[in-house]
């Protein structure tokens, strides 16, 4: 019995020691697990970390690269309007002008005052037309005079580096050379130039110059190739077989006469195909005849008002085909094609909204 005791005793003793010994193994195990759990997350929370930072340089990289693409392929306009060396240049007249980024400039017509600051350039001096026809600025820009009756002195005064001149002979309202002005500058050792613009392709030649002169390609394309596209475009629509008549007169308070095709508005109708019946007869260019008007018959009668007062030159030709009864047996009278061209795009030369003229002498005759 005592040793049977002493035996159990014992497996009791090795039971307990065995239970004590598995339970901390167990938790050995358990601490072991939860030690690898606690790495294995540590090590996942690193490497998560580290790929955000790579995507994070990888996404900024990108982002500059775009950057950059996208600034390179913007056009540098840090150098346009600033010509790199003087530019040397033939006038209407056979002179040779060299000027220098001119920035004192002086326009003695108004068409091209404002010819010139479409081409990117400044004035600090125009004809009194700049103002009345062009609205040129005159809080920094100086009236010279009529362009017929131009102030030299007044010219002088402005320490100009470059002055622009008509080489026409003849100008609104009567006949104004600027020729001799010319001489008069050139001789105080200023740049002078004399340019005759009569149509569009006059109008791309003299274009041409400025923007050249002030470096500005981009205000070429804008301001007279885009305008010779839309031109072209309604040209292009005229067929051969309209080729209406039409007779162009311009009439002022001293009269009225006859163009042909050789002039601003004249050109336009040549290009539409209208058949200027001026050219058949002559002697209308030279003396009006309301006689000859009626023999010939055009479809259209176009007049242009030329003169500070329109109304009093309409006024004036009003009177003289009411007095001829005749002349209200035109069919162009009677079919109400005797129409009033507007002197903002024919009597004034219209730069870049030349093709307006164009599209308005087109729906007239075609529309």
């Amino acid at each position: 019995m005592t040793r049977g005791k002493a035996n159990m005793n014992v497996n009791r003793n090795a039971m307990q020691s065995t239970m004590q010994s598995t339970k901390q193994s167990t938790k050995q195990k358990t601490i072991t697990m939860a030690l690898a759990v606690l790495l294995t997350l540590s090590m996942l929370m690193s490497l998560t970390a580290c790929a955000n930072t790579a995507a994070n340089t990888d996404s900024s990289q990108a982002t500059g690269q775009s950057q950059n693409q996208s600034d390179s392929s913007k056009t540098d306009t840090s150098n346009i309007g600033v010509p790199t060396e003087p530019i040397t240049f033939t006038d209407d007249l056979g002179n040779e002008i060299t000027v220098e980024n001119p920035q004192r400039v002086v326009a003695c017509m108004g068409s091209f005052a404002n010819a010139w600051q479409l081409a990117g350039g400044s004035l600090i001096g125009a004809s009194d037309d700049a103002f009345s026809d062009y609205g040129v600025s005159s809080t920094s820009t100086k009236k010279v005079g009529d362009f017929s009756a131009l102030s030299l002195e007044a010219i002088i005064d402005l320490e100009p580096d470059f002055v622009i001149l008509t080489g026409a002979s003849t100008g609104k309202g009567g006949t104004a050379s600027q020729k001799e002005l010319r001489e008069s500058l050139v001789a105080s050792d200023i740049a002078a130039a004399c340019f005759t613009v009569t149509t569009f392709a006059d109008y791309q030649r003299v274009f041409g110059i400025f923007c050249e002169i002030t470096g500005r390609s981009d205000l070429y394309k804008t301001n007279c190739e885009d305008i010779a596209v839309k031109i072209n475009n309604i040209v292009a629509k005229v067929t051969k077989s309209d080729a209406p008549t039409v007779l162009i007169m311009t009439t002022y308070s001293g009269g009225t006469r006859v163009q042909d095709s050789s002039t601003l508005t004249g050109d336009i109708f040549a290009s539409l195909g209208a058949v200027n019946l001026a050219e058949q007869n002559p002697s209308l260019l030279r003396d009006f005849s309301l006689e000859a008007i009626i023999d010939m018959n055009p479809d259209f009668i176009f007049v242009v008002p030329m003169g500070n007062d329109a109304a009093s030159a309409l006024r004036g030709l009003e009177d003289a085909t009411a007095a001829n009864p005749a002349w209200a047996t035109l069919e162009a009278v009677q079919n109400g094609k005797y129409i009033t061209l507007d002197p903002e795009h024919f009597q004034y030369k219209p730069n870049n909204k030349w093709d307006e003229s164009y599209q308005i002498i087109y729906n007239y005759l075609y529309s």
